[in-house]
């Protein structure tokens, strides 16, 4: 195939709109069901890279949960612990440890499961059948894996009146090095960004305390590839080989921070017993669920435990979680990585990281306030390590 007639393009007045390969060779994907959009390639290529990489870097099955051409999150194979899996809705799942990607694909869509509503899913290995059932119970948009098990495609097939959109990658396929695009009928070009992040990145440690486990050293690495991909300014907190909070598109670096430290604290905060324990009716669906449950922790514009309201969604009236009790739990997590896809210009960021438990810290470095963002870190303990190289993705 060497072109594919998209429907149209960003929006539905943007016609017409096609994928091909520039020098006319067969495009290195086979579309096995649906008929994927404009913004469905932009997140599948963008992911695949992510979980590609991800894989090359760690020796892990990956997979990432994508919206709006950034990861929602990106995960690498590990067992999740039994809190993890009830608060991502997998406990139900008999044998889950037994297959690393679907352990990689429950962490993804588990992390931030409001934004990975109607998601692009990007897996780095075979999708396997237990795999594909974690992803037909959610809604997606479409998935992209170097291959599928027979069983495993026919239950993607199934999706979405069978209509769900499956992209099959050849893994071996090398993109062009420099990189081309158009942005006002103006043609930009660039070297594509090849650079391998990996442990040695991480050897610069300007902080007093220099000691990061390899668990950290995992995380960090997970943060960063997972910045290369999140359309910048932008910022990643990761956590037990997970990425759990990711900040992006922002102006200001802080807001980056502030924006991903929430998600990462709504993250763990879905582990708490209370929520874990909330009283929900047998009737109400997943999506719902998640809605509450953030309403819940973040008292967001319904108070779903107010009398009138919860019984919506309740067989009883919950006891709200206070914030007393949150910060309370929160204060009690550390050990949490970030990165960050530039430098950090002020400390009020290692400030705000450390609020949600970072205790270890990857960024460029050379800002003229790097010597008063490594007083901070030295306050808390904290490890930096400065990789020199900025992350930017447009």
């Amino acid at each position: 195939m060497k072109e594919f007639e998209l429907k149209y393009g960003c929006n539905p007045n943007q016609k017409p709109s096609k994928i091909f390969m520039h020098d006319g060779s067969d495009l290195p994907i086979e579309i096995l069901n649906g008929r994927p959009g404009y913004i469905n390639f932009l997140d599948a290529f963008n992911s695949w890279q992510l979980v590609k990489e991800l894989k090359e870097a760690l020796g892990l099955p990956a997979a990432a949960s994508f919206k709006h051409v950034s990861p929602t999150s990106a995960a690498v194979g590990l067992p999740l612990p039994e809190k993890l899996k009830k608060a991502c809705f997998v406990d139900d799942i008999e044998g889950l440890d037994d297959s690393p990607l679907a352990c990689a694909y429950a962490r993804a869509r588990g992390t931030d499961r409001m934004c990975s509503f109607g998601d692009w899913v990007a897996l780095s290995d075979t999708c396997d059948v237990k795999t594909a059932l974690l992803v037909k119970r959610e809604v997606s948009d479409g998935i992209i894996a170097p291959d599928y098990e027979p069983e495993a495609l026919e239950i993607l097939k199934s999706k979405k009146k069978g209509n769900y959109n499956i992209v099959k990658i050849d893994p071996d396929y090398v993109p062009d090095p420099i990189e081309h695009k158009q942005v006002f009928g103006i043609t930009f070009e660039q070297g594509r960004n090849n650079f391998e992040i990996n442990r040695e990145l991480l050897s610069n440690i300007v902080t007093e305390n220099k000691e990061l486990p390899d668990d950290a050293a995992r995380d960090l690495i997970i943060s960063l590839i997972t910045l290369k991909y999140t359309q910048s300014n932008s910022v990643c907190y990761a956590y037990d080989g997970q990425a759990i909070g990711v900040g992006a598109g922002q102006q200001s670096r802080i807001h980056c921070t502030r924006l991903a430290g929430g998600k990462a604290d709504t993250w763990f905060l879905r582990q708490h017993d209370k929520v874990l324990n909330l009283p929900f009716k047998p009737t109400l669906g997943r999506p719902d669920r998640d809605n509450v449950i953030d309403g819940y922790i973040n008292k967001n514009e319904e108070d779903v435990t107010a009398d009138g309201v919860w019984e919506r969604y309740f067989t009883e009236k919950p006891e709200p979680l206070t914030d007393e009790e949150a910060r309370a739990y929160l204060d009690s997590i550390t050990g949490v990585s970030c990165g960050s896809d530039a430098f950090f210009p002020f400390d009020d960021n290692i400030e705000r990281a450390h609020r949600s438990g970072v205790m270890y810290v990857a960024e460029p470095g050379g800002s003229i306030r790097d010597d008063v963002c490594i007083e901070r870190c030295n306050k808390y303990g904290m490890v930096m390590a400065f990789t020199g190289m900025r992350l930017f993705h447009h």
